[in-house]
């Protein structure tokens, strides 16, 4: 198996004052290169943090993570950040999006941080946007776009650098069921043409199904790893 991802014995302990909260404990995983995987499991789980430690949004405790070859744990902050920027996409529930700046803009601030020209960027964007039905609305900001053109903006903002792993934490939890499911399907059709590696963390059984593979945690380690249905 050609793994994109692999975590070993990934442990991730929070301390708040005296108190100390294991969020992942011991958890191993390796995930293919173009793979479908669902980390599904009840608030509270362990999903968001073992997605972070994946993306390197946050570092484990202990443990091991290789993403795309690279060892990720031991590396600096600034070669994390350059890591983030060219390896992977992340779309969060809440979108996240600038609000001064137009859907076009939003996109294309991704691919100029990592020094790709205005005009390539924009070009970039615009292939992008169409891609995810908002060919229409380029000039649009975010308080004139609804829950789900929003979303899209995320999505195309997430792929704008070609990334081989795209990281989606509860993409739907915002989102009526209808726009949700349109917004898997998108994802599942992106996941299908560009063999981007997706993983998705959800509360939501119906949006686990729409993966390859099921991956269950639950109070911070897998208790269920399934390629079946659930």
């Amino acid at each position: 198996m050609d793994a994109i991802v692999n975590a070993i014995n990934v442990s991730k302990v929070y301390r708040v004052g005296e108190v100390e909260v294991s969020a992942l404990r011991n958890v191993s995983i390796s995930i293919a290169r173009g793979e479908f995987v669902a980390v599904f499991g009840p608030s509270g789980s362990g999903k968001t943090t073992l997605l972070n430690v994946i993306g390197g949004l946050d570092r484990p405790t202990s443990g091991k993570i290789y993403v795309d070859g690279e060892d990720i744990v031991k590396i600096s902050e600034r070669k994390l950040s350059r890591f983030r920027a060219r390896k992977v996409g992340f779309v969060f529930q809440f979108f996240n999006l600038i609000p001064t700046f137009t859907a076009l803009e939003n996109v294309m601030v991704p691919a100029e941080i990592v020094g790709l020209k205005t005009k390539d960027a924009r070009i970039k964007a615009e292939r992008i946007l169409a891609r995810v039905g908002l060919e229409e609305r380029f000039n649009h900001f975010p308080h004139q776009l609804s829950g789900g053109e929003q979303q899209r903006v995320a999505i195309a903002r997430a792929l704008i650098n070609d990334p081989p792993l795209l990281l989606c934490d509860e993409p739907t939890g915002n989102l009526d069921s209808k726009t949700g499911a349109e917004v898997i399907e998108l994802l599942s059709e992106i996941n299908r043409e560009r063999k981007t590696t997706l993983i998705i963390v959800t509360h939501d059984e119906r949006i686990a199904k729409a993966a390859d593979r099921i991956v269950n945690l639950v109070d911070g380690e897998i208790v269920k790893d399934d390629a079946a249905l659930l």
